[in-house]
């Protein structure tokens, strides 16, 4: 079972998502363990202050180291931990790759960064891994780490209905994923490829993967390194 362990200055954030959705029936089939933690918590003096100015001067407020540790330090005496990831826009290019290493693993932590940022001693001595959705800043880690645990917890087997699904999409054979068509078989005067009513199921994936590398060189060539044509060449 999968473990995720959500440390956030906003925890009522995640309530909706947890109680419906794959989320929630992950959590439901007991397949995987999500567990929200208020950093305030562990706040500092009356107002469980978990944030101050930088040093230096500008504007903006900075993660206290203080909260931090003591938050992760607990949550290590108790279990030990695959990874402990912080979301933010300077980490590494979330992928589907890096989703399907990450969800082979037993325990995560994830850290959600507010306001300016967090001290960089967190990062220096707490955090094994710094994961970015994007070349986009939002105003927390909140929607990162929602996007993260949806793209891991659907890769769990017996989440999805269908355990082949997540197998087939975009980015697992390093294309994007082919078209699909349902009925009626023509809408419109929009006929449906006579491939797919065929019934020949070896033709049927033979256009799937032509339509699925033409689509990727057409959206995404930078995904098509010389390797892998290679590779496409040899089928």
């Amino acid at each position: 079972m999968l473990r995720i362990d959500v440390i956030s200055v906003i925890p009522d954030f995640f309530s909706s998502t947890l109680e419906n959705g794959l989320l929630s029936i992950a959590r439901g089939k007991e397949l995987a363990e999500i567990h929200i933690h208020n950093l305030h918590d562990y706040g500092l003096g009356k107002y469980k202050q978990v944030d101050d100015a930088p040093f230096g001067g500008g504007a903006g407020m900075v993660f206290r180291p203080e909260p931090v540790f003591a938050c992760i330090e607990a949550l290590k005496a108790e279990r030990e931990y695959d990874e402990v990831i912080f979301l933010s826009p300077d980490g590494k290019r979330f992928d589907q790759t890096m989703a399907n290493r990450l969800s082979r693993l037993k325990n995560l932590i994830l850290l959600c960064g507010h306001y300016k940022g967090i001290d960089q001693r967190i990062r220096d001595t707490l955090v094994t891994m710094e994961i970015s959705i994007g070349d986009v800043v939002v105003s927390g880690g909140e929607i990162p780490s929602l996007f993260l645990m949806d793209a891991l917890v659907r890769l769990i087997p017996g989440v999805l209905g269908d355990s082949e699904s997540a197998l087939s999409d975009s980015f697992q054979e390093g294309l994007l994923d082919c078209a699909y068509y349902t009925r009626p078989a023509e809408f419109r005067g929009l006929s449906v490829p006579d491939v797919l009513l065929s019934g020949h199921h070896r033709n049927i994936e033979q256009w799937r993967h032509e339509n699925a590398f033409e689509k990727t060189k057409a959206r995404r060539p930078d995904l098509l390194d010389q390797e892998f044509l290679e590779e496409l060449r040899k089928k």
